[in-house]
């Protein structure tokens, strides 16, 4: 088991650990076959698509570059579509990024950092004045609007 320490990190305790790796997070969709076209479009790699009847069918695909992918489908969650919010894309160029989504018809917000100096979280327009990796974003949603932020990480802290 591990501590928090003041930055962020956690210190590994002297016990063995068990590696556990994030896969696949589940995203509730209103339409399995127009989901499917979205992410396909943003380039995203077709990992499964099974149907078991009418009652079930689960679709997952992978973005470029990353270790979990995501499944939606008929009969996999009951949660409401569109109610899968928060999840992050981390990105090497948001600019870039967000051109290329936009290029392909999907709505990106402008880019934004926060700001923490009150010890409360604020929102300001435009990348992190800095440069900071981890600091600017900008947010898209799916057809059913499950909510994604892109985040851009140029230079990864230590051990990430």
């Amino acid at each position: 088991m591990g501590t928090a320490k003041q930055d962020g990190a956690t210190n590994v305790d002297e016990e063995p650990t068990m590696d556990t790796n994030l896969e696949v997070v589940v995203m509730p969709v209103a339409h399995v076959d127009r989901a499917l076209r979205f992410y396909q479009g943003l380039g995203w790699r077709l990992d499964a698509d099974y149907e078991a009847g009418p009652e079930f069918r689960i679709v997952q695909l992978t973005p470029p570059g990353s270790g979990c992918s995501i499944q939606f489908g008929r009969g996999v969650t009951p949660a409401a579509a569109g109610s899968a919010q928060g999840m992050y894309l981390v990105v090497q160029d948001l600019d870039q990024t967000r051109a290329r989504l936009i290029s392909q018809g999907v709505e990106v917000s402008e880019i934004f950092h926060r700001v923490y100096d009150t010890g409360a979280q604020e929102q300001v327009d435009g990348p992190d004045s800095n440069g900071l990796s981890y600091n600017s974003y900008a947010t898209f949603s799916d057809r059913d609007g499950n909510g994604w932020l892109l985040q851009e990480v140029r230079v990864r802290q230590p051990g990430r």
